[in-house]
């Protein structure tokens, strides 16, 4: 999907644009809503960059991953207006094919732990998802989908998303967060249909 490339650009495009969902504050760390968030500062911290606040609502770094350049981007508007900070992102990193640009999320109708690479395709009802499609107008860019599980009994989905996981859970997905951010390295060597084939696999 070719993306006109705005003139807010300065400098030579990044080569990925990686986005990690989450709710800005302490009070939503670590929550199941921001696993995608805790893989993009994974990401900073393996290639030494330091996510930083910038005009695009986000904080963001370029990190070299081999001789490539790579925008690593966390939205500090709320899970639901992640689109706001996603389309300036995608501007400001000259992003023109959105296949260069990877969302990871939390993903209820995935297993705790589980992880999936996915190319285009629906949304699930995600409504970080959808507020990035209808500020992109699109849905043709690559998600790493990390399992957070339904919520149990009658909780609601909601209290689901913004509680931290048990014990258990979160040893399950700290695992899934070190995979996804293999996830992104290997979308970024092999593109994303070889990062599927090797990622969606697995048990």
């Amino acid at each position: 999907m070719a993306f006109r490339r705005s003139d807010e650009r300065r400098g030579t495009p990044a080569d990925l644009l990686v986005v990690g969902l989450g709710n800005p504050g302490e009070r939503y760390a670590r929550t199941r809503h921001n696993v995608g968030a805790e893989v993009v500062a994974l990401l900073a911290e393996r290639h030494g960059g330091r996510l930083k606040a910038g005009k695009e609502r986000a904080l963001s770094d370029e990190v070299r991953i081999g001789q490539q350049r790579v925008a690593l981007a966390f939205p500090q508007t709320f899970y639901n207006d992640s689109g706001l900070a996603v389309a300036a992102l995608v501007r400001r990193h000259g992003i023109t094919d959105l296949h260069h640009l990877v969302v990871v999320h939390d993903e209820m109708d995935l297993p705790v732990g589980k992880l999936k690479v996915k190319v285009d395709g629906g949304l699930a009802g995600n409504n970080g998802l959808k507020s990035i499609k209808a500020h992109l107008h699109t849905a043709d860019f690559v998600r790493i989908r990390i399992g957070i599980g339904k919520p149990p009994g009658r909780q609601e989905g909601v209290d689901h998303v913004l509680r931290p996981p048990s014990k258990a859970d979160r040893a399950e997905l700290d695992v899934a967060i070190a995979e996804a951010a293999d996830a992104v390295e290997a979308i970024l060597a092999e593109g994303p249909e070889a990062a599927m084939t090797r990622f969606n696999q697995r048990a």
